[in-house]
């Protein structure tokens, strides 16, 4: 009988206090050893749970059992056939809360590391075959439109590539890979693993058209006149969210958005690229989800010698995966919760020079479940910093309604869709990821994708 109490295998990291100054990737992946190790763990249950747990649907205990038996390229197989995307998913997929959380081991202890073993197959993938992708199908001459690289137009691109479809990508940068290049940083996600994905696109017939921002460069009906059959919009959520308190618009106080897109897409922690970044000494990066901590440690490697957290809930709330936050932490980043602006003061030349704060206590349940944050009367306190990043969310950029401005929104301009199909107010027009969902994970904007690439496959098979 398995024993239900063994623990998982550790994942070797590098040293905090030496990684705190780089960009060198964190986590530094499971050895064959490891991996056959953590995959003898699975009890390759006949009702797999976990596979319920997974946007994107992959056959969990099938490439498990592959893992254990040493068939690697045997578990990519299994994996690939419904994630295009392992190798990014294996990082910064928040597992703990999805496949690995109905997991059966982890009723009595730790549950299997699936997207550790995840990570370790499509790395050890990209390094043992050279075996470029190829489309399942032959052509079929139905022309689709994919609007935006990041996680949910690459999946789609991908699914409809695979089985056939001509397939051409629209993206507003001079790189695919949307949030995964501008937002996640190299030490989370290397992008060289981003631009292999662009490799295995193009094996697959895509065809990438760069600089092209939807809406200006193009309509909807343009996209349909120049033959395309169908349309799938997957353009994100790249417009930030403010405060709204004194001293915003102050030199020094930065969206997470803009520092992340200087610092990852822009290459500013390259010093032989010339892109402009304040040379910070202390930072507060205000906000508790996983961009806040992408900013935070980003402004540790970039020099500061102080890189404050500023949340307005308690650590129990934060929405941030927990293994980002314990390597934030072990980072030196100082967290300070139960906190909450109110005001950017200025050094009189107008820029930033401190942040005033209110402390804050949890009151009742707001209309999510979670305690409300209320103010604490007169416990204001300021402090001293020369960088503001405010990382409290994002909302679907207003550019693209210009794109057809028939196409039914929400109250947060997020695209209205049927959710089976993904599917918007438009025929042969489909929408998913952030800019459906507002901000989410790279993994549901995966699905989403997903999803509609298999939509639109039964929409132009029944033409």
């Amino acid at each position: 009988m398995a024993d239900m109490k063994s623990p998982r295998t550790p994942m070797p990291e590098a040293d905090p206090k030496v990684r705190a100054r780089n960009f060198e990737e964190v986590a530094l992946g499971y050895t064959e050893e490891m991996a056959i190790k953590e995959a003898g763990r699975c009890l390759q249950c006949k009702n797999p749970l976990c596979v319920q747990g997974c946007p994107v649907n992959v056959r969990i205990p099938e490439f498990i059992a592959k893992v254990a038996e040493g068939d690697f390229e045997g578990a990519y197989e299994v994996i690939s056939s419904t994630n295009g995307l392992p190798a990014i998913s294996g990082r910064v997929c928040p597992q703990e809360t999805q496949c690995e959380a109905k997991c059966v081991r982890g009723i009595k202890a730790e549950p299997v590391a699936i997207g550790r073993l995840e990570r370790f197959v499509a790395d050890w993938h990209l390094s043992h075959n050279t075996k470029p992708a190829k489309p399942l199908s032959p052509n079929n001459y139905n022309h689709v439109a994919v609007v935006g690289s990041g996680p949910a137009g690459l999946t789609c691109a991908y699914d409809l590539a695979s089985k056939g479809y001509p397939v051409t990508l629209y993206e507003a940068f001079h790189t695919i890979g949307g949030v995964l290049v501008y937002g996640i940083p190299e030490f989370r996600l290397p992008k060289a693993i981003v631009h292999r994905t662009e490799e295995d696109l193009r094996n697959l017939g895509v065809q990438i058209q760069l600089d092209t921002v939807m809406g200006q460069a193009c309509t909807l009906d343009e996209l349909f006149d120049m033959g395309y059959k169908a349309v799938f919009l997957g353009t994100g959520a790249g417009l930030p969210k403010f405060m709204n308190i004194p001293g915003e618009g102050l030199a020094g106080v930065y969206s997470a958005n803009e520092y992340l897109t200087r610092v990852n897409l822009m290459h500013a922690w390259d010093e032989s690229y010339d892109t402009p970044l304040i040379k910070s000494r202390s930072v507060a990066v205000v906000g508790g989800g996983n961009v806040a901590m992408d900013a935070a440690r980003c402004a540790m490697r970039m020099g500061a010698g102080e890189v404050h957290l500023v949340y307005r809930r308690s650590q129990a709330e934060m929405p941030a995966r927990a293994e980002e936050v314990h390597h934030a932490m072990e980072e030196g980043i100082q967290f300070h919760f139960l906190t909450n602006p109110t005001q950017v003061l200025n050094d009189g030349a107008g820029h930033a020079c401190g942040l005033e704060c209110i402390r804050m206590e949890l009151g009742e349940p707001d209309e999510k479940g979670r305690r409300r944050p209320v103010e604490i009367p007169d416990s204001h306190f300021q402090m001293e910093v020369d960088t503001v990043i405010m990382a409290l969310g994002t909302s679907p950029n207003p550019l693209i309604r210009m794109a057809d401005p028939n196409l039914e929104l929400n109250r947060h301009g997020c695209f209205v869709v049927n959710e089976e199909t993904m599917k918007t107010s438009r025929d042969g027009v489909y929408a998913g990821g952030d800019a459906v969902t507002g901000a989410a994970t790279v993994i549901q904007a995966m699905g989403a994708g997903k999803k509609a690439a298999k939509a639109i496959d039964e929409y132009l098979s029944a033409r």
